[in-house]
């Protein structure tokens, strides 16, 4: 099981890791709230295609609905908002290491909203060496300063916050609903959410119809980086908890970084192999994969001669 949830978070890592970059080519064409409601939008349909097809169908109305409208507003409409409007104001390095305060909170909630996941030194020890690979990552980009505003810098720790919350909340409250179903609530729920903003704030009838190429990082964006990724985060979140999964934060940047050596051509310095080293071994800790080993015990060799009992 243990190697099952490493292999599903790293299928998970692959699908969000080229998201950033499927962001930064379409929103140099369509506006920040109108990308996302194409995105979840477009994920909504592909998921509920996918579960009808499948013999299901979405929940009856009812008490069930509340839960999946707090986690498609604290897991995406949220965040996903609060990413794109503080990216305005802070440099992508030190928006990389706020996201990485999601699994501090995802920790820290589970600790006191929970009873099965509660704060051990082993997942304390995980997530700061977790929380000490991106910093090697980003340090090279660190040198030349990073620009941030409070406000910018509020609103990601804000965003990381939500996504912590809502990691710990999907998991107490709907880990019951089959894996298909919770992502397609959360995606129709979020675009209802997101679809009256985009019309008031970026009026996209009113923008210039985007490129082949935008249209296709939305549509991209909302196959792998939204419909298919959440399917795998929930399942992984049924046989994993939530302070495991958050540890895919950590795993984004490292694909990231391999898209870029592959699609770019670019050179890993020894920062980079340190990170997803430290990465890697937090991410082993917390999975519980050195819980099994023990340091080997020696008994005291005795210098009573044989034979000769003890005095009482």
């Amino acid at each position: 099981m243990k190697t099952k949830n490493l292999l599903m978070l790293l299928l998970l890592a692959a699908l969000w890791g080229p998201s950033f970059l499927l962001i930064k080519v379409a929103v140099a064409e369509i506006p920040p709230i109108t990308l996302i409601v194409g995105r979840v939008g477009l994920a909504a349909i592909l998921l509920y295609a996918i579960l009808r097809l499948g013999g299901g169908n979405l929940p009856r109305p009812g008490r069930i609905w509340l839960p999946l409208a707090v986690v498609a507003l604290f897991q995406t409409t949220l965040p996903f908002v609060l990413l794109s409007w503080a990216e305005q104001y802070v440099d992508s390095v030190l928006a990389a290491i706020l996201n990485g305060l999601t699994p501090l909170f995802t920790i820290l909630l589970a600790h006191l909203l929970t009873t099965d996941d509660k704060l051990t030194p082993a997942k304390a020890t995980g997530v700061a060496l977790g929380l000490i690979g991106v910093l090697f990552f980003v340090a090279p980009s660190m040198q030349s300063g990073l620009q941030a505003s409070t406000w910018g810098i509020l609103a990601l720790i804000v965003m990381a916050a939500s996504y912590g919350f809502a990691l710990v909340y999907a998991r107490k409250h709907l880990n019951h609903l089959p894996s298909i179903v919770t992502p397609t609530g959360q995606m129709v729920l979020s675009t209802l959410f997101l679809l009256p903003l985009a019309m008031v704030i970026d009026q996209p009838f009113n923008q210039p119809t985007p490129s082949r190429q935008a249209i296709g990082a939305v549509v991209a964006l909302a196959v792998f980086g939204t419909a298919l990724a959440f399917i795998v985060y929930y399942r992984l979140l049924k046989s994993a908890p939530a302070s495991y999964v958050s540890m895919v934060t950590y795993l984004v940047p490292v694909i990231g970084i391999l898209l870029g050596v592959v699609i770019l051509g670019e050179r890993l310095a020894w920062t980079d192999y340190a990170g997803f080293g430290l990465i890697l071994l937090g991410i082993l800790i917390v999975n519980g994969a050195f819980r099994s080993l023990r340091l080997p015990r020696f008994r005291k060799q005795s210098t009573r001669p044989s034979g000769q009992r003890a005095s009482k």
